[in-house]
């Protein structure tokens, strides 16, 4: 697992257990070399949002029980692929996140003044 280190380089705090988030379920946004799409943006997500990214086709509405996704809804945090929000900032879709529970490797995708303008 990578270090876990937020993007201002401290430690990495929560962003959700209710629902549990992240790449390994531990309600953080950590991430390792099998995470491929970066799970790693602790957002609060918006029906906007949520609703760009069905368009684009990732539903995170919809539960899927077998995967022990709950779906979400307006307000829920979640940990969410750093190409995903940077790709509705883009659009003009993005939501709010939360910078100290956003793992440092976001960086790699997005801009820190560009997180900064969505600050919670």
């Amino acid at each position: 697992m990578d270090e876990s280190l937020n993007v201002f380089g401290k430690e990495l705090e929560a962003c959700s257990i209710d629902p549990m988030t992240g790449w390994r379920r531990d309600g953080c946004c950590n991430t390792d070399a099998s995470d491929l799409g970066l799970h790693v943006v602790c957002c609060i997500v918006t029906d906007v949002f949520l609703d760009f990214l069905k368009e684009h086709g990732n539903d995170l509405i919809q539960a899927a029980p077998q995967f022990g996704f709950p779906g979400l809804k307006d307000g829920d945090p979640w940990c969410v692929c750093a190409r995903s929000w940077k790709q509705a900032v883009d659009h003009g879709a993005a939501c709010p996140v939360n910078l100290e529970a956003t793992h440092l490797r976001a960086l790699e995708i997005i801009p820190l003044e560009v997180l900064e303008l969505h600050a919670l």
